[in-house]
């Protein structure tokens, strides 16, 4: 069939809107018809060219949508199933999928950097009969997508496609780097550098493990009043004021029991390792270029016994922990209105981009109206 999907045919420059050709879903996959997709900033990193990808693809990895076809084998889902895309899939079976930490499953990891389905093939045409990619197996950015049965989750029917596309990244990252990377326990002092999509969701997921205090990081004074919506207790302009040294006078000059890194630049990772106390931990969950280094004082790791620490995908697992923070937020206990700032048509994708980059936006989502 044929759907409208942005196409990424060169890094730095736009996205184009075309039809393209989606070819229907083989053994062990689903197509899905997609209803939103988040404009996040790990997508804009391929865009830019800081994380390499081979092109053409389709880019888009937070969204939900509803089951439009299944092929053969496929047992979890079938046609009218709303679904949250899984944008690390896993084969269940392996040693990181059997031990809790399936976003580090090889399988995942071969689509995310070859842009191919697990056969070696694309299930995408161009208007030339080319091979268009895929991105991270689920290419959101099409607005109907073949991909494995192990890139989508069932949700309830009900919920709203738009609060499900926040769940699906930018909720379930910053949470979980709270809750499963960090453990972090109540009363600690909290420290976020960035309040983008990720760090806002930091926020909220200190606030719901009752951490005392909330610090928000960013050059943007205008994220202020966005993270005090999640949680935060104070904010730090870092444009105007060292971070290290305000976090610091914040928590009696000891700093933070836990810090985070939500934006993926070197160095808020190099002051957020800084701000955190001796004993303390650091979690990385921003996205870098692919060839940053960040600077750190490693006897810090043995005198101040630091922790420094990643996160991917919230170190959660995606098809439990997606499920329980819808549960959460049916109760009322995730803020997701708030987190949504701008909603665009596909045709206005690369509008929606830029203003990401400029700051204007808590997150936003691309609504697809068929």
């Amino acid at each position: 069939m044929l759907a409208p999907a942005a196409v990424l045919y060169e890094s730095a420059n736009p996205l184009v809107i075309e039809d393209v050709e989606v070819l229907p879903p083989q053994t062990g996959e689903v197509t899905v018809r997609m209803k939103a997709a988040g404009v996040c900033h790990s997508d804009l990193h391929v865009m830019k060219g800081d994380l390499p990808m081979p092109m053409p693809i389709i880019l888009g990895h937070e969204g939900s949508g509803v089951v439009e076809a299944v092929g053969e084998g496929v047992a979890s889902v079938k046609v009218g199933d709303p679904v949250i895309p899984i944008w690390r899939a896993s084969c269940g079976q392996c040693i990181y999928c059997q031990s809790g930490r399936p976003a580090l499953c090889d399988m995942g990891t071969a689509m995310r950097f070859t842009g191919l389905m697990p056969d070696g093939q694309t299930r995408f045409r161009n208007a030339h009969g080319d091979s268009i990619r895929h991105y991270a197996g689920v290419s959101t950015f099409a607005s109907v997508s073949t991909m494995p049965e192990a890139c989508v989750v069932k949700i309830p029917e009900g919920v709203s496609f738009e609060h499900a596309a926040l769940i699906g990244c930018g909720v379930i990252t910053g949470i979980g780097a709270v809750t499963h990377a960090a453990k972090v326990p109540p009363g600690s002092t909290v420290a976020v550098f960035g309040c983008g999509g990720i760090g806002l969701n930091v926020i909220q997921g200190a606030r719901l493990v009752s951490a005392s205090r909330i610090i928000a990081i960013d050059t943007h004074p205008s994220k202020e009043a966005w993270a005090r919506q999640q949680g935060a207790t104070d904010f730090i302009n870092a444009s105007e004021t060292d971070p290290v040294q305000a976090v610091k006078d914040l928590t009696g000059g000891i700093g933070a029991d836990f810090t985070f890194e939500a934006i993926g630049n070197t160095t808020a990772i190099e002051q957020a390792f800084d701000s955190v106390r001796k004993g303390g931990t650091c979690i990385v969950a921003g996205i870098t270029r692919a060839d940053a280094r960040a600077s750190i004082n490693t006897n810090q790791l043995l005198y101040a016994e630091k922790t420094l620490k990643g996160s991917l995908y919230g170190s959660t697992r995606p098809r439990i922990d997606l499920l329980n923070l819808i549960g959460l937020q049916q109760t009322g206990q995730l803020r997701l209105d708030e987190l949504l700032t701008r909603t665009y048509p596909l045709s206005r994708i690369n509008e929606a981009y830029e203003a990401l980059q400029r700051g204007e936006v808590a997150r936003s989502l691309i609504v697809f109206g068929n």
